[in-house]
């Protein structure tokens, strides 16, 4: 798999995914947001980020897609690792997240970013790097998610780890 920064907001990037095989693929379009992919034989993921309007040393991602084929092979959390990567090495103090289910949480904590006990947006919770990675502060994000109306597969996956520490944010 190969990781590309393809441009920073600034620089104004378009990037066309098709909308049947990845989620938000039309916020990609966008040029006000950076972007960056990774891929073998085309892109297979992508995320989409911008400065905090209110904080400029806080890059915030604001979108990530994996290709539907792709999903559940850890290649979103390597996505979001390499995008906090190149903001820390840009100068960015912090890097920020929101996400709307348990999935999605389980990527940003294996990508090194951690619950900060507030939501923003539609009951997204908001993750940071850095932040306090305790298994205390990881269950209460999880714990958020178990008040809520949700599939087979969630409420399975929040068993599954009721208790646990949070997953390590070294590549796997």
């Amino acid at each position: 798999m190969e990781f590309a920064l393809l441009g920073w907001p600034e620089d104004g990037h378009r990037l066309r995914l098709d909308h049947e095989h990845f989620a938000y693929a039309g916020k990609f379009v966008m040029t006000a947001t950076g972007k960056a992919v990774v891929g073998d034989d085309g892109v297979v993921a992508a995320a989409a980020f911008d400065a905090d309007r209110t904080d400029p040393d806080t890059l915030c991602i604001r979108y990530v897609t994996v290709r539907d084929d792709r999903r559940g092979e850890g290649i979103g959390s390597d996505l979001l690792r390499f995008v906090r990567e190149q903001a820390a090495d840009r100068g960015y103090e912090r890097v920020t997240i929101g996400v709307n289910n348990p999935f999605s949480y389980q990527a940003a904590y294996k990508a090194g970013l951690a619950y900060t006990g507030t939501e923003q947006g539609l009951g997204e919770l908001e993750l940071e790097w850095p932040g306090d990675r305790s298994r205390e502060r990881y269950q209460a994000g999880l714990d958020v998610f178990r008040e809520r109306d949700l599939s087979d597969v969630e409420e399975s996956f929040l068993r599954a780890h009721e208790g646990t520490a949070p997953p390590s944010d070294e590549a796997e």
